[in-house]
């Protein structure tokens, strides 16, 4: 391997830097085992992830990209795990599962359970994905309209697009999980 085969991109704001939750996802993605490029996109405006993802896969030039919000933390095999299994079952789309630190999985149905293009379930966007589909698919929605569950929409865009969706059955990432805090994709709730 010459270089990346992935880019990470990961939305964040400056309250997510100022408190240290931006530098420990940051640390999870230089742990990697494999070297992935690293894109850090501010979400000026407050706008929201949707928008601020956008802007950074308009940015990737490696085959594959993966996302994490800025208050998650991949394993250091997250990414190398998620392209063994793309390489294996050529696939488009890999999603794994995570641990939930502070709350509880609200699909724990889902774990485990292979994906169905005909009934497609909640994923999260810590995925990885082929670039060129996900450009394809885009996240680019009006600013000015709040949607919650953004990443499910592009899910179902992949879907739509003929995506062939994996899903790796293993706990590889954590997702911090703060009712309190986790926007769900609206920045106005919380800590975007």
């Amino acid at each position: 391997m010459t270089g990346p085969l992935a880019t990470c991109v990961t939305p964040y704001h400056q309250a997510r830097a100022e408190s240290g939750l931006l530098e420990r996802a940051a640390a999870s993605v230089r742990a990697q085992t494999v070297p992935v490029f690293h894109l850090m996109i501010e979400d000026e405006g407050r706008r929201g992830a949707a928008v601020t993802r956008q802007r950074g896969l308009d940015l990737v030039e490696t085959p594959w990209t993966a996302f994490l919000d800025s208050d998650d933390e991949m394993d250091p095999d997250h990414i190398e795990k998620l392209l063994e299994c793309a390489e294996e079952t050529g696939a488009d789309y890999v999603y794994p599962w995570f641990r939930v630190v502070g709350g509880t999985d609200p699909f724990p149905m889902f774990f485990g359970k292979p994906w169905d293009n005909e009934a497609p379930n909640s994923t999260t966007i810590t995925i990885l994905v082929r670039t060129e589909l996900a450009k394809s698919v885009g996240f680019a929605r009006d600013p000015d309209v709040q949607v919650s569950g953004e990443d499910f929409l592009f899910t179902l865009g992949c879907v739509a697009a003929g995506a062939k969706i994996v899903h790796l059955p293993r706990r590889s990432w954590d997702w911090h999980h703060d009712p309190h805090v986790n926007s769900s994709g609206l920045p106005g709730q919380g800590d975007a």
